[in-house]
């Protein structure tokens, strides 16, 4: 937490420095605008140490919205300010080499990129977050029981619901979203929750009018096992975790640890398979995927794991599971130009990728971890259709 503060000081305090000593001292000698200039800052970086420092342990459960807002108040401030000091250092540098080049265009660029950086951090925060994408996807198979062919999956994930606590018209919004969709089955890949299962306690009841003929399946994500808060005892872990699957069933969801349903539909059965987190490290690896397809090997399986990456690590080269439905990466809540920082850390990290006819589709997620903040990484409900061939 210390080099984090010491990172986010230094953000904030380079660009100001800049900013203060080549324009504001220049432009005005009056003192009181001079240090009007910092009061932003100090704010900021004031609210941060009341946050993480004197509201006891657990700042991140306890004050989640509370921090949300006010890393989004630093990337409002810091981001624009950060490329302004960019253009303008490019100005000063040609400017010294090509001295008939004046620095004027290159403020005004600055100011320019400035103004979008904010404009659109303001619309992530304030719109994207609960800008809703139906994403309408097929995955074609050959093994795919004719009774299945046309069958309609809705897939959500990574709903992290603590975020949502002061809007919950949003999640309503979203439940009718999905019910609209009218498919066979809906399916959740994983964290529920941020770290404690008593978040879900105002949402159970507008959670359980998700609707399907087949049902709602879900499977547990690194979130849910409350592992990012600090418990007296591991008894009290356990406890939270048991709260939070009696909570799914109460819901009428069907948990699947390590197990599968059998799914009939038109005189045809296939097999969902549930797995517990595995993730890479040092994510939590609980999967038991042997135990969770046992009985299931003639079948067309269907596969929902929290984490892509367990796609390559397990499933490819370990079985012969022709669909895997993954969440986990939110893409970084951020896409632009169709790229993502998650591409830095996950091979595959949105939308479906193929190796021959089995294939991985990754679901962007509903909610946010810490920033409230989506672009171009809309929220996401995905309409798996399968087809035969």
């Amino acid at each position: 937490m210390h080099r984090i503060t010491l990172l986010l000081i230094i953000a904030l305090l380079i660009p100001d420095l800049y900013i203060y000593l080549i324009y504001i001292v220049r432009k005005t000698k009056r003192r009181l605008f001079r240090l009007a200039y910092w009061a932003p800052t100090i704010l900021l970086v004031a609210v941060y140490i009341y946050f993480v420092y004197l509201t006891g342990g657990n700042a991140l459960a306890h004050h989640t919205q509370g921090i949300g807002r006010l890393a989004i108040a630093i990337l409002l401030f810091a981001t624009p300010k950060t490329a302004f000091m960019l253009c303008s250092l490019v100005g000063v540098v040609v400017h010294l080499l090509v001295r008939r080049c004046p620095r004027w265009p290159f403020t005004a660029f600055g100011v320019a990129v400035s103004l979008v950086c904010f404009g659109n951090i303001a619309y992530g925060a304030f719109w994207g977050i609960s800008r809703f994408e139906v994403k309408k996807v097929e995955y074609r198979s050959d093994k795919l029981p004719d009774g299945f062919d046309g069958y309609r999956i809705v897939q959500i994930s990574d709903l992290h619901i603590g975020s949502w606590q002061s809007d919950p018209a949003t999640v309503e919004r979203m439940v009718e979203l999905v019910n609209r969709q009218g498919a066979d089955l809906i399916v959740f890949t994983g964290d529920l929750v941020n770290q404690r299962s008593c978040e879900l306690d105002a949402f159970t009841g507008i959670l359980s009018r998700l609707h399907a003929p087949d049902g709602v399946y879900s499977v547990l994500g690194n979130h849910d096992y409350g592992s990012y808060y600090r418990w007296n005892s591991r008894k009290e872990q356990i406890a939270n975790l048991d709260h939070l699957v009696q909570q799914e069933k109460a819901m009428g969801w069907r948990l699947l640890n390590n197990e599968h349903d059998i799914i009939r539909h038109r005189g045809d059965s296939i097999a969902l398979i549930g797995v517990e987190n595995d993730g890479e490290p040092p994510f939590s690896q609980f999967a038991n995927l042997p135990r969770a397809m046992q009985g299931t090997e003639e079948m067309f399986q269907i596969l929902l794991s929290h984490n892509p990456t367990h796609w390559r690590r397990e499933v490819l080269p370990e079985t012969s599971i022709p669909l895997m439905l993954a969440g986990h990466t939110h893409a970084m809540q951020g896409i632009l130009f169709g790229h993502s920082l998650a591409e830095l850390m996950y091979p595959e990290w949105r939308g479906m990728y193929y190796e021959g006819e089995r294939a991985l589709y990754v679901n962007v997620g509903i909610g946010y971890v810490g920033l409230p903040f989506r672009f171009g990484a809309w929220p996401e409900i995905t309409v798996l259709t399968l087809r035969g061939l």
